[in-house]
């Protein structure tokens, strides 16, 4: 039986037959991994009938704390021992720069160079980058010609040395509007790589950030396309494309980054996407799906194998709606 307790928030059963390890993606998907983040959780189980596909397994019961959409923020431990609530996002973001910067990474192969195409010409710029990681991205465009610059994340992982005209803020991207060190401010782009699955509000948020446009600016907002999860539960769950990509249950799964790290996730569809945007009163002006160039293709093989399986992230150039 699944019960609730005021002092520490519901509890939660969390089913993983979603064992997929996206380290072979190397790329920032960690950051959109989801909603919470459970260190030490136990391994997946595949279900063995498909009566028991769905049903949850008392296994894998945790109590978390202030549970939220953000899994940087959420704590959690297991229920048969008080232990001490953990920051799991903290935690990760170290293996995540570890992995972020191997040779391989999708990121340095594929996704960064088609961000930093679509980010142009930041001379004279100011960029907020929410979810920063530890700034390096945003310390290359500051290097760039990028002035004024914020980066934002609730790790405070970040570079020890950062170049002039950078500023890093250790905060929650659900407190953009509230955030002492931007207040007043406006940004020519503002940049959510990976880090938009945190958002507890996610239409608020981007209002925000909307708001925080100077004339002419531009949001660049990633996402992992949508069909990578479904196609992984649907292998492991022994059911269809359609119904996983259609489905609106929660899974779980371990990171690729960290084996003592589980993270749930909301399952989205590319529809949710555009409507999200919309009712934000964005619209698009550029999407596109980065692939592997061909030189990347003949060098990393596996990496191209894992592209044709899984097709990578979605990229969103938003711009606010005339009237907005």
């Amino acid at each position: 039986m699944i019960s609730s307790d005021a002092a520490f928030g519901p509890f939660v059963v969390l089913v993983s037959q979603d064992g997929a390890d996206e380290a072979d993606e190397g790329a920032a998907v960690a950051e959109d991994a989801g909603d919470v983040a459970l260190p030490n959780a136990p391994p997946a189980q595949k279900p063995r009938r498909p009566e028991d596909r769905r049903k949850p397994m008392t296994t894998a019961m945790f109590c978390l704390v202030a549970v939220s959409d953000d899994s940087q923020k959420a704590t959690s431990f297991h229920m048969d021992g008080p232990g001490d609530p953990s920051q799991a996002w903290p935690e990760l973001a170290a293996d995540y720069e570890r992995a972020r910067s191997r040779e391989d990474s999708l990121d340095r192969l594929v996704e960064w160079p088609a961000q930093r195409d679509l980010i142009g010409d930041v001379t004279g710029r100011s960029v907020l980058d929410v979810g920063c990681g530890n700034g390096g991205k945003l310390a290359e465009l500051v290097g760039a010609g990028a002035t004024a610059s914020v980066g934002v994340d609730v790790s405070g992982n970040f570079l020890s040395a950062p170049p002039p005209g950078l500023e890093l803020i250790r905060g929650d991207l659900n407190e953009l509007e509230s955030m002492p060190g931007l207040a007043g401010r406006a940004f020519d782009r503002i940049l959510f790589l990976q880090s938009f699955g945190y958002a507890e509000d996610p239409v608020r948020t981007l209002q925000t950030a909307r708001a925080m446009l100077a004339d002419n600016g531009f949001i660049l907002l990633t996402k992992t396309q949508p069909i990578r999860y479904a196609v992984e539960r649907a292998e492991q769950n022994e059911t269809s494309l359609g119904e996983e990509y259609f489905s609106t249950s929660r899974f779980s799964y371990l990171s690729g980054w960290n084996d003592q790290i589980r993270l749930t996730k909301r399952p989205y569809t590319i529809s949710d996407l555009i409507n999200l945007f919309s009712t934000a009163g964005l619209w698009i002006e550029t999407a596109i799906e980065p692939q592997l160039s061909e030189d990347a293709r003949r060098r990393y093989p596996h990496k191209q194998a894992w592209m044709n399986k899984y097709l990578g992230i979605l990229i969103f150039k938003l711009r606010p709606q005339s009237g907005q």
